[in-house]
């Protein structure tokens, strides 16, 4: 079933197709507006769509609802595919070139007949664009990095995304008579960031029937040793099919991979009726499978390479979330009771500083205002303030060392100025990781998977910079970010760094990003002893007393 996050997209597209072909601006802002009433509720969706409760939210008429039941209930829109199929040519891939809205898409095939990708990367190679009225050589230029980077990434999909399709797929397929065991496998089941193909493994009592079942269900190509799910997914969806329990679980562990992790194995030893059985006659212990990387070899110490523990239920702290303060979705309030819901000992609100004007961020006045409400709320949780600092060009912060005393937990991120040399870049971080005042240095990297790469700077300087200063490292848990990169993992921990692993939340329903950034400690060997928000209440009151004294009002 989609998503509300899916819903959300279908509208907007709809909306943008509308736009393209020039319809009328009412009906356009219709579905403009009615996704971003869905963007605001907090509910259950499934539940409000199956008890049909639609029409109760705001924005969502009688055409809007039609529609969303349609989506809901069969996957598809008759009118999505009806806007797509008299789209003009490859009009609609064009809405995902960053510097492009539909206006400019209209302009650009007015003016110059462009229709697709391909004939909008030669008319910015050939310079026809800076002659069309409002683009210019900047942006041409952006349009041309953005077109690089589209053809870079349309062959992944994100982690989150990849999770939430495979679910869809393993609660049909797993209904199905035919099937005993279905598995995820490959990259998901690894925990890649981003996902070029999704792998499941069937074990079948009878292959006939289940191709059968798989016919009635979905769109399929029998290959040479699987099936291929076709029109399902922006990815390939392969199913490895056996009839036998040692042939599942050898196909479990070999797709499962890596490429790197199988081949330093002798292949003939590969058997057994389950994967601890497979390990035992490799004579290797057991390694989970996020951890089936070539980096698992490179470490040297066997502590690093240890099996990580780590789990939603180590967490005793939730930190770094936002509020309707600055550009979260909830108030305080509602925040603070989810988290309270979920069994969290204690919280941090981590809302956007001054700088971050994007994201209405807060002056002096509007954050102590904040600090006294955090200061009156009654909870069964320790409630800490705190606040993400932006980092200067400089390298200094946007408030005073003076007004940073009055915070319980300070986050540092760079949010601007991602253009700067890698040694500029470096000298910046690293002079705000020297502020006595920083615990965390948040998203590293600066990454928007799929989006943006990292911006230019020496990793390791930085994570020796965090070490010197006892600042824990973030791995930012939002499912775009996935930063501090998992690779980058293995060398913090030699140098005995800490870190923290936080939802980024601007949502309650967001908080759930924290399964994501487990899933990348766990890639990395991470134990819950090296994780501040895994630490007990005072053993987490310790690390914040440990280069400034903190009141903790």
């Amino acid at each position: 079933m989609p998503s509300k996050k899916d819903t959300i997209k279908l509208l907007e597209e709809i909306a943008d197709m509308l736009e393209l072909r020039g319809e009328n601006k009412f009906k356009i802002q219709a579905y403009r507006s009615g996704a971003s009433s869905l963007q605001k509720i907090d509910g259950d969706f499934d539940l409000i769509v199956q008890r049909k409760e639609l029409s109760k939210i705001k924005g969502i008429g009688a055409s809007l609802q039609k529609v969303i039941y349609e989506f809901y209930n069969t996957n598809e829109s008759s009118l999505h595919k009806e806007l797509r199929d008299e789209t003009p040519g490859g009009l609609e891939q064009l809405l995902k070139i960053k510097g492009l809205n539909p206006n400019k898409i209209k302009q650009l095939y007015s003016e110059l007949k462009i229709k697709n990708l391909e004939e909008l990367e030669n008319a910015a190679k050939n310079n026809l664009l800076i002659n069309v009225r409002g683009f210019g050589e900047n942006l041409q230029e952006k349009i041309l990095s953005s077109i690089k980077d589209y053809k870079k990434y349309k062959h992944f999909i994100l982690l989150s995304n990849a999770l939430r399709l495979s679910k869809e797929l393993l609660n049909k397929i797993s209904n199905f008579t035919s099937v005993k065991k279905i598995e995820k496998s490959g990259e998901l089941r690894r925990g890649s960031e981003i996902i070029s193909q999704l792998d499941f493994i069937v074990l079948s009592s009878n292959k006939n029937l289940f191709f059968d079942e798989l016919k009635q269900n979905f769109n399929y190509k029998k290959l040479k040793d699987k099936v291929l799910i076709e029109e399902y997914s922006d990815v390939p969806i392969f199913i490895f099919i056996s009839e036998n329990e040692p042939e599942y679980y050898k196909q479990l562990f070999l797709t499962t991979g890596s490429d790197d992790f199988i081949n330093s194995l002798d292949i003939k030893k590969i058997k057994g009726a389950s994967e601890e059985e497979i390990f035992s006659n490799l004579n290797t212990p057991y390694i989970i499978p996020e951890m089936r990387e070539k980096e698992y070899f490179e470490q040297k110490g066997k502590s690093l390479s240890k099996n990580s523990l780590l789990s939603f239920n180590d967490f005793k702290g939730l930190l770094h979330f936002h509020t309707t303060y600055s550009d979260g979705k909830n108030t305080l309030n509602e925040m603070v009771n989810a988290a309270e819901e979920l069994g969290f000992k204690y919280a941090s609100v981590n809302d956007h500083s001054k700088s971050a004007y994007y994201a209405n961020g807060l002056d002096e006045n509007r954050i102590l205002q904040q600090i006294r409400e955090v200061r009156g709320i009654e909870s069964k949780m320790e409630l800490f303030a705190g606040i993400e600092v932006d980092i200067l060009t400089n390298g200094d912060l946007d408030y005073q060392n003076e007004f940073l005393s009055n915070f319980d937990f300070v986050i540092a991120s760079v949010h601007s100025r991602f253009n700067l040399e890698e040694k500029e870049m470096t000298r910046r971080i690293i002079r705000a990781v020297e502020n006595p005042f920083v615990d965390v240095l948040a998203h590293p990297s600066g990454r928007l998977l799929l989006l943006r790469d990292p911006y230019k700077f020496d990793i390791k300087k930085v994570i020796d910079a965090c070490i010197a200063n006892n600042a824990a490292i973030e791995i930012n848990s939002s499912p775009k970010r996935l930063d501090l990169e998992w690779r980058r993992i293995y060398y913090a921990r030699e140098k005995d760094c800490l870190f923290s692993i936080n939802p980024d939340a601007h949502t309650i329903s967001e908080i759930s990003f924290l399964v994501y950034g487990i899933m990348m400690g766990r890639k990395g060997g991470l134990q819950p002893e090296e994780v501040i928000n895994c630490f007990n209440l005072n053993k987490f009151k310790k690390f914040l007393n440990r280069k400034v004294k903190r009141s903790f009002k």
